[in-house]
């Protein structure tokens, strides 16, 4: 059976920097299941799986305009200490911001007397990522998966 819309795909994977540095990987821990065609994953990688079959091993190579973005520079900001209402702030911390028709995740980049650094950027955007890919398996979703939009059972959603 190929990867394609509406399967239910299982794979370990491995995620790479261009300089070999492991971001990210499930081969210590549980393999990845995820429905097919439906944004679980970043653009990049669930076109490279496409057509895929069960053990199939690759490599995916995924520019940033398919991952997580490119750095967009406005999205970083200074705002006062005072914004964060008295609670102790340090690099690395981040914070929801945002308004309430758009949410999303700001990290603490530095930290002055006054004001501190604000990153809205995913912490990937900008950079190429490298996938090492083993399909495990892959079969069709239950009607069920789909309207809930996620896999269920092992290494699934359990409700």
């Amino acid at each position: 059976m190929q990867i394609n819309a509406h399967k239910v795909v299982t794979i370990h994977y491995t995620l790479t920097d261009n300089d070999g540095n492991i971001l990210d990987s499930s081969s210590n821990g549980e393999p990845l299941n995820f429905i097919q065609g439906i944004g679980a994953l970043i653009a990049g990688m669930e076109e490279g799986l496409e057509g895929k079959v069960k053990g199939d091993k690759l490599q995916l190579k995924v520019a940033p305009e398919k991952g997580y973005g490119i750095h967009q520079p406005e999205m970083v900001q200074q705002v006062p200490m005072s914004a964060f209402g008295g609670q102790m702030v340090s690099e690395g911390m981040q914070f929801e911001a945002g308004s309430d028709e758009q949410r999303f995740i700001v990290t603490v980049t530095a930290v002055g007397d006054e004001f501190a650094t604000i990153d809205g950027n995913h912490p990937l955007a900008g950079v190429e990522l490298n996938f090492d890919i083993e399909v495990l398996d892959v079969r069709e979703a239950s009607e069920e998966e789909l309207a809930h939009g996620h896999v269920h059972g092992p290494g699934g959603h359990h409700h």
